[in-house]
This record gives C-alpha cells, structure tokens and sequence, in this order.
C-alpha cells in the first residue's frame, strides 16, 4: 500500500521524500516496481478495460447495477462491488442533472378522456398500451421539441417526431410513425396528458379511426404519465445535457442515433429484467 501510494504521488512530491516519510527504502520501491502484477490485480485490469468500453458504448449513461450485468452479458463474471470499487477508484462517474420547462397547454375547450390507464404501466404482450408525451431541447437556435410514443410492454420507443413549434402536428407525425411500424389492433388504449395537442379533433380523430381507446392523465399530475417521463429524465441525461447543441439538426441527429442506436437496441432497463427493449421483445415472442 506505500510503495502504490510513492507511485501514485511522485509527480507530486520527490520520491526520497515520500519513501522517507512513508518509513520505506527506495531499494524496495525498485522492488516493488519490477514485482508481476498479483493474481487480483491482473483480473482487476481486464475487468476496467472491460468497463471502459462499456462506458463508451453507452454513452456513459450505466452505474454500477447496469454495468455489472453488461459486463457479465460479455463473458465477464463479475460482482457488482468489484465493479463499483474500479469505476469509483478510475473516476467513472454518471453524471445527473435537470432542467425544466412547461410543455403542456391544458388549457383548451377540448373534450377530456378518462384515465384508462391509472398508473398501471405494465403490458402482457406489445400493442396493448402505449403511451405519448412532448418535452424539449436547447440549441443556440432555439428550442428543438420531441415528441415520442413509447410500448409500455418493452419500453420501445416506436414513434417520435421533432419540430421547432410544439404544434398538433408534432404529435401527429410521432403517432402515424407508430401506427406505421406496429399496425396496433383495435382496443389498445393510448395514454397521454391533457395537453390541446393530443385532446385536437384531429389527433382524436386518428385515434378513433384506428381503434385505440383514448386515455390521459389527471390535471397537472405527471405521476400517472410516469414512463414516458422517465423516457425523457434518461435522454437528457445520457445524452441532451451533456453538450451544447449548435444547431436543430445536429440534436436531431443525436437523438435519431440514441433511439436506434443505443436506447432500443442495448440500453439495459431494470424493469425489463435488465434486458433492452428490442431483447425483451424478442425473448417473449
């Protein structure tokens, strides 16, 4: 433990001093320097580089808990207090922060639709309940709104759309590219706020043309849209507010390669049995 302290602090202070002052000779820290690496500490570095990878393949986004079963997805087998030890000691950190800005006009003539879904957001299988909701982004250009509609079965995020106004049609383009990609049989319920973009004639009129039984949330209640607020906490996280986005269409890209490059496809959830959205599909087909 001295020697690896002289080691680690020698660009700070002269090595005589520290050997002195730690009571060790510098004979032993050559020693201990042309010493193999022990057993430990061998696996601890393949496990760390095993870590760093996984680090950079998601985003930095995954703590101990998710790192550990991606490490032993790989062939590694490790324990989550090894794992936690090497990103704590390497400095291999997720980084959390929030920020917040009102999204929904609830404040329209529109008809209403009960709350169908009553915070229960787990499914039997895909195409029962899917849910919808807008947030945002920041660019020197202004704000980038993103509407998305996730399958409360996976978690799959199976529509999304993006636009510089937080208009119906936004909402519209999110719900006809999942309507594209899933053809849902009549009686899947669509649970949403009470924001004018989805209580619209028009958005309620697709609704009704395809089936679904319309659902929302109660007044200013974000708990009972609790997923899709969750889908929107991780994307920033993970990926929004850890730049600076320049213009619209570089955070379009981004969020284009985060959906389909990472969130549906690897990114572990621990409601799924850690397994992704698209694994977890596949596994109960």
């Amino acid at each position: 433990m001295r020697f690896r302290f002289v080691e680690e602090h020698r660009g700070a202070f002269p090595i005589d001093r520290l050997c002195q002052v730690l009571n060790v000779s510098t004979r032993g820290l050559r020693a201990f320097r042309s010493r193999p690496a022990s057993r430990r500490q061998r696996m601890d570095m393949v496990v760390l580089a095993h870590i760093k990878e996984q680090s950079r393949l998601s985003l930095g986004s995954y703590g101990r808990p998710r790192m550990t079963e991606e490490l032993k997805e790989v062939g590694v087998d490790v324990g989550h207090r090894r794992v936690g030890r090497l990103m704590r000691a390497n400095g291999i950190t997720v980084e959390r922060t929030r920020k917040f800005k009102a999204t929904t006009d609830s404040d329209h003539t529109f008809n209403i639709a009960p709350n169908l879904l009553n915070r229960d957001f787990s499914a039997a299988g895909p195409n029962q309940k899917w849910a919808g909701d807008i947030s945002y982004i920041w660019t020197r250009e202004g704000w980038l709104y993103l509407s998305v509609i996730l399958d409360l079965h996976s978690r799959r995020v199976i529509g999304w759309a993006v636009s510089n106004r937080m208009k119906r049609d936004l909402a519209i383009r999110a719900l006809k590219m999942a309507i594209a990609f899933r053809s849902p049989p009549k009686g899947c319920i669509f649970h949403s706020d009470r924001g004018s973009q989805y209580c619209s004639h028009d958005y309620q009129k697709i609704l009704r043309q395809h089936g679904f039984r319309a659902s929302m949330s109660g007044k200013g209640n974000c708990y009972d849209n609790a997923a899709v607020e969750t889908f929107f906490k991780t994307i920033k996280a993970e990926l929004i507010w850890r730049r600076s986005w320049a213009t619209r269409r570089q955070a379009e890209m981004a969020i284009f390669e985060y959906i389909n490059g990472f969130y549906n496809p690897r990114r572990r959830h621990s409601a799924l049995g850690w397994k992704s959205p698209v694994a977890f599909e596949r596994k109960v087909a």
